[in-house]
């Protein structure tokens, strides 16, 4: 606790120095938090593997929204990040009707415009988006590069150092619940997926990893305190999954806030305060919940992960590390 209460109190660029000196050490220990602090020699950001993860933020400019972008560019310029995760919903209410939408603009182009964010965003669907075009979504990253979602569900692997990689593997959640099937808004999108077939393919890509790192993607929790709750069909098609191939992480978005449970060995995060709020809760699951506007970063180093949510006013929240295996 003493290393969160630290660094929450210090400055952004303090944070930034500290996050990076936290990342060097190898495990955690009882004297851990008082040498990294006072250890001088600060580690570059360039020696992390970081990026930035949100959702739900698509909302033409809003004020948070605008916010939060404003905070998420400070953060990528001073790690560095090599991407930028969009956990979905991109667009609200109802996604796109086409790659030349107006959206594309008011709550993209014209929002996300600094120079730190012209980095790849790689970019999965939220249920919101299923309510347009998903098509119109694939389509743009044709003719855009920054916009990166070569399928509905895919999976990049990474190398974090000379000796270690990272498979993220992106998945399209919406339609694994089947209340969408039933939702007008939504049932023309999601009756044209095959949920068996994604979670063959999720299956295989687990089985054949070999990477040091696991981190799935996914646009719903699978537990959560927010207003959605967990979500029973990735409870139980999902989740086992994620306990057998001993993925480390899943990060989420759909409840408008921040949070960070655990289940098991498995860290959850939710990141989908990109634009708005709504009450959150602590569950027999729960490390840490806000209900503020906000996004992750993350700092993937060998043996070990750190995450840190920042607020829409670059307040860090909260910071936590991920050991590459727990014990």
């Amino acid at each position: 606790m003493l290393l969160k209460e630290q660094l929450m109190k210090q400055t952004r660029r303090e944070f930034v120095r500290t996050l990076f000196v936290a990342t060097q050490a190898a495990a955690v220990s009882p004297g851990f938090a008082g040498r990294l602090l006072a250890d001088e020699a600060a580690a570059p950001a360039s020696q992390g593997f970081n990026f930035i993860i949100f959702g739900d933020w698509g909302r033409n400019g809003e004020r948070d929204q605008t916010e939060v972008a404003a905070q998420m560019a400070l953060a990528a310029k001073a790690t560095k990040a090599r991407f930028i995760i969009s956990v979905g919903d991109n667009f609200y209410e109802s996604g796109v009707t086409s790659a030349t939408d107006s959206q594309w603009q008011t709550s993209f182009e014209n929002v996300y415009k600094d120079p730190a964010l012209q980095i790849p965003w790689h970019v999965i669907l939220g249920n919101h988006d299923y309510k347009g075009s998903c098509a119109a979504q694939l389509a743009y990253g044709r003719s855009h590069a920054r916009w990166n979602m070569p399928a509905r569900y895919f999976l990049q692997t990474h190398q974090i150092d000379a000796d270690t990689t990272a498979d993220f593997f992106y998945l399209d959640t919406t339609p694994m619940i089947q209340s969408y099937w039933h939702n007008e808004k939504t049932r023309a999108e999601v009756s044209t997926q095959d949920v068996k077939k994604q979670l063959e393919w999720f299956k295989t890509a687990l089985a054949n990893s070999t990477a040091k790192w696991k981190l799935a993607i996914g646009h719903h929790p699978i537990y959560s305190g927010g207003e959605h709750g967990d979500t029973s069909e990735l409870v139980a098609s999902i989740l086992p999954l994620l306990h057998e191939h001993q993925v480390q992480a899943w990060f989420n978005g759909h409840d408008h806030d921040l949070q960070h449970l655990v289940a098991g060995k498995l860290n959850l995060f939710c990141s989908g305060a990109g634009s708005q709020v709504r009450p959150t809760k602590n569950t027999v699951h729960t490390k840490f919940a806000e209900s503020r506007s906000g996004f992750t970063t993350v700092s993937l180093h060998a043996n070990q992960m750190l995450v840190s949510m920042t607020d829409n006013h670059g307040k860090l929240l909260y910071v936590t590390s991920v050991p590459v295996k727990s014990a």
